[in-house]
């Protein structure tokens, strides 16, 4: 959402065309807001609207309402920002206005806002050549990561959740079905990044930590590196800034996991029972796939098949210095129905 007051890019209706010229030039957005007294929205007007009024014979002292658009597209405030972006993509929009339910409006989506506007010079890769085979049928024809969440392919959340966190050049690693994702994402042009793959063959495949050998030059930089299966709204800051402030090589997302165990558990001390705990939930930190790793600990990765896990455990049996950053926002690991199914919120 813009950081202006949005009362800026406003007008009334009986505003003339230079009124509204003059509000497009000094809110810079590219847009006016006509508003009545109470701050519902009537129309919005662009500068191509006026345009093409002023190509039509209009003065720039005529009344500017006729020419706004009353059939805009808008959105309310709990909107998610994957729903914004489905608008702005489908309808070629670069503002959506924010209404409550009468109407008034409350804000404005703008698409440098909502896809980032500050660059990170770090990279992102994301593991896409698996074939998901718990999945059975489901992908057959369709790779694991591009099964469809809320309407969207898992891969594409994770895309532009990366592109709104600042991170502008992502490789994919593919295998199984790598054309359904290739023509899907092509360069990165229509998602507001650069996209680029990491091929790897049906007869060597590499695992998901060999085809960081891959990639076609040493980062400067940190690098983010995720399974594409995750439905996930991961701090990618946070977890940068945890890893450049702890000083370590790799750091590995983890996640909070419960367990019940359905039985009492006992507990006995040379063979007296000394304690007994009914049902009891064990709590463990998971492995949530998400990770930094350090341009260092990337020169370890061989061209092989080489699971990510792997170069972990060297680094520390090494004693070199690996993070563990809990992971407290949206995390489902989409690896078998049931999970797909709360992903889909109980959908299948």
């Amino acid at each position: 959402m813009t950081s202006k007051p949005v009362s800026l890019l406003c007008l009334p209706p009986t505003g003339t065309i230079r009124d509204a010229l003059e509000v497009i030039e000094k809110g810079a957005e590219g847009i006016c807001l006509l508003v009545d007294a109470e701050q519902r929205l009537l129309s919005t007007v662009t500068d191509g609207d006026i345009r093409r009024a002023l190509l039509k014979g209009a003065s720039m002292a005529d009344c500017v309402e006729p020419f706004g658009k009353r059939r805009f597209t808008s959105v309310s405030a709990n909107a998610s920002r994957a729903e914004v972006i489905d608008l702005m993509q489908a309808r070629h929009l670069h503002q959506i206005p924010i209404l409550d339910d009468q109407g008034r409006l409350k804000g404005l989506h703008l698409v440098r806002e909502i896809l980032g506007s500050q660059p990170r010079p770090n990279w992102a890769v994301i593991m896409a050549g698996g074939k998901g085979t718990r999945l059975g049928e489901l992908t057959k024809a369709t790779p694991k990561p591009m099964l469809k969440v809320a309407g969207r392919p898992i891969l594409e959340r994770l895309v532009l959740h990366l592109v709104g966190c600042g991170i502008r050049r992502i490789f994919i690693s593919t295998n199984y079905l790598a054309s359904v994702i290739e023509d899907h994402f092509g360069d990165g042009t229509n998602f507001g990044c650069r996209i680029e793959y990491l091929r790897e063959t049906t007869d060597q495949p590499l695992g998901t930590g060999g085809s960081l050998s891959l990639l076609p030059e040493r980062p400067e930089h940190p690098i983010f590196v995720c399974n594409g299966d995750l439905v996930t709204q991961v701090d990618v800051s946070s977890l940068f800034e945890f890893h450049q402030d702890g000083g370590y090589l790799a750091t590995i997302g983890v996640r909070s996991y419960a367990h019940e165990i359905p039985f009492g558990c006992l507990e006995v001390n040379e063979g007296c029972v000394t304690s007994i705990v009914e049902k009891p939930t064990v709590s463990q930190l998971i492995n949530a796939g998400i990770y930094i790793l350090s341009p260092e600990i990337i020169d370890r990765v061989p061209r092989q098949f080489f699971p990510i896990t792997e170069l972990f455990d060297e680094a520390v049996r090494k004693s070199d210095r690996i993070g563990a950053f809990e992971i407290v926002d949206e995390w489902i690991d989409v690896g078998q129905r049931e999970q797909l199914k709360q992903a889909r919120g109980g959908a299948q």
